[in-house]
């Protein structure tokens, strides 16, 4: 059985490739053994791997997967053989997810509705993860805030919108070209205003004061942010770190991407004074500790029924057959894709 893998090259360069492996012969007590039918490709974290001790001669590709039940561990509770599942196998997990079956705990999958594809499920479960952990768990949005989505156009960008609109939050986005402008304008009503960042002209801070009746923006997700005047603004249009903190409103609450986000005192005073907060969007947190396992898988089972009942609408490739895998995966670690790659077995 062969699966994708990576290894750390010269300068820090990774490189997937396709290497057999082999399923261990027993189950554990609370393992399942599914027969992956799609799964979906994300970067890959090495920083964040090292952080955690997890270093290895390779690092599994593939993480997020949707599929049947073949058989279970002796102590399984969750599941029974013929169940349709989907999950995300975990930071130290040894196979890949794009192996014909793994093994995988029972406490790390859900059930996948029948209304949902393979293709939508591996492909729609970590974004939708991550939009949960901003929204709900980070900034704990409400009716009536308002939300502005950095990069709207992203897969992640997309569930948030649609997630913050069914809780009847109103979303301000940023368009990073012309074309993301044009998709983004088509989600309306979802969208109440699309800010074309790539337009020059356009001033991002004036623009969310405006639309705000000066009072600002409740929650921020960003894409990244520039530490320095200095940086390039061609890098992904990404607005300044002082932007961001002059369009937060009495009480706001900004949730960065950015790992390495460094404050300086005046933008620290200003958020003391407006009792703003910033909170880490890392998603991993929920597999990295188990101190509120109950309440990750109760994000996964809402994010599958979200899919379902068509609240979610993922925006996602065109499924890629296993032997493009490994092009595909560089081209996801270069960022060369807007939209959800999803391998289908």
């Amino acid at each position: 059985m062969k699966g994708l893998y990576c290894r750390l090259g010269e300068a820090d360069e990774l490189k997937f490739i396709i290497q057999e492996t082999s399923l261990p012969a027993n189950l554990n007590d609370h393992q399942v053994k599914v027969q992956v039918k799609s799964c979906s490709l994300s970067p890959v974290d090495i920083r964040l791997c090292n952080d955690l001790k997890l270093q290895s001669d390779r690092v599994p590709i593939g993480r997020e997967i949707a599929g049947v039940v073949l058989q279970v561990g002796p102590k399984v509770t969750f599941f029974h053989p013929d169940d349709e599942v989907v999950g995300i196998l975990p930071l130290d997990a040894e196979m890949s997810g794009l192996c014909d079956v793994v093994l995988v705990d029972e406490y790390n999958l859900v059930q996948k509705p029948e209304k949902v594809s393979w293709y939508e499920a591996a492909g729609a479960i970590k974004d939708g993860l991550r939009a949960y952990t901003a929204l709900h768990t980070l900034s704990r949005m409400a009716v009536g805030h308002t939300l502005l989505v950095l990069d709207g156009a992203s897969p992640f960008g997309v569930l948030a919108i649609q997630l913050a609109h069914y809780h009847g939050v109103k979303v301000l986005v940023t368009a990073t070209s012309p074309d993301d402008q044009m998709f983004l304008e088509q989600l309306r009503p979802s969208v109440a205003r699309v800010i074309g960042v790539w337009n020059s002209k356009v001033d991002l801070v004036d623009t969310c004061l405006e639309e705000t009746g000066g009072l600002g923006v409740d929650i921020v997700i960003d894409a990244g942010v520039r530490l320095h005047e200095e940086e390039s603004e061609v890098q992904n249009h990404l607005p300044h770190k002082h932007d961001i903190i002059s369009l937060l409103a009495v009480g706001g609450h900004w949730v960065t991407t950015e790992d390495n986000l460094q404050l300086d005192p005046p933008d620290s005073r200003t958020l003391f004074l407006k009792a703003a907060s910033i909170s880490f969007l890392n998603e991993e947190v929920w597999d990295a500790s188990r101190a509120r396992q109950g309440r990750y898988l109760h994000i996964m089972k809402d994010v599958v029924e979200k899919l379902s009942t068509g609240i979610f609408r993922p925006l996602l490739e065109s499924p890629v057959p296993l032997y493009e895998a490994t092009v595909s995966m560089e081209m996801v670690q270069r960022r060369q894709v807007r939209k959800r790659v999803v391998v289908k077995l």
